[in-house]
């Protein structure tokens, strides 16, 4: 399992190839390509790379999926005995975010292909599908 850490939005975040997170808003359209330069750890196989603060090279490539709001956090002040209340409500501005691969020094380390599973997929059908045929065709 290969995974990376990165630094998106003055957070931190562990991603893998092929999941989609949801980071804070990036001014880029949806379905567009957006790459993360700020890494600052690589775990492929059983090594681990670790920058200082950044891994020179190493670069995470996503996808855009959509543009949404976070949850609504509710923001209640009260001042006892003044008769002073505020109520106030906020949505973060959120970007859906799909790692399509996770690359270190031109070498791309892991890769997210829909294709492939798919086609895993209607492979595992196609033979569940002659199995079932051929207990059928025994009984």
């Amino acid at each position: 399992m290969t995974y990376a850490i990165v630094e998106t939005g003055g957070k931190q975040l562990k991603v893998e190839p092929g999941r989609f997170y949801d980071i804070d808003r990036l001014h880029v359209d949806d379905q567009e390509t957006y790459t993360i330069d700020k890494v600052l750890l690589v775990h492929h196989e059983d090594q681990i790379t670790i920058g200082t603060p950044f891994i020179e090279g190493a670069i995470v490539e996503g996808t855009v999926m959509e543009h949404r709001r976070g949850r609504k956090v509710l923001v209640y002040k009260m001042r006892p005995k003044k008769k002073t209340r505020k109520k106030r409500g906020h949505r973060q501005e959120l970007s859906r975010f799909m790692i399509n691969s996770i690359s270190m020094n031109g070498n791309v380390l892991a890769a997210y292909n829909p294709t492939e599973t798919e086609e895993s997929t209607e492979e595992n059908t196609a033979d569940t599908t002659v199995e079932t045929a051929e207990v059928e065709a025994q009984e």
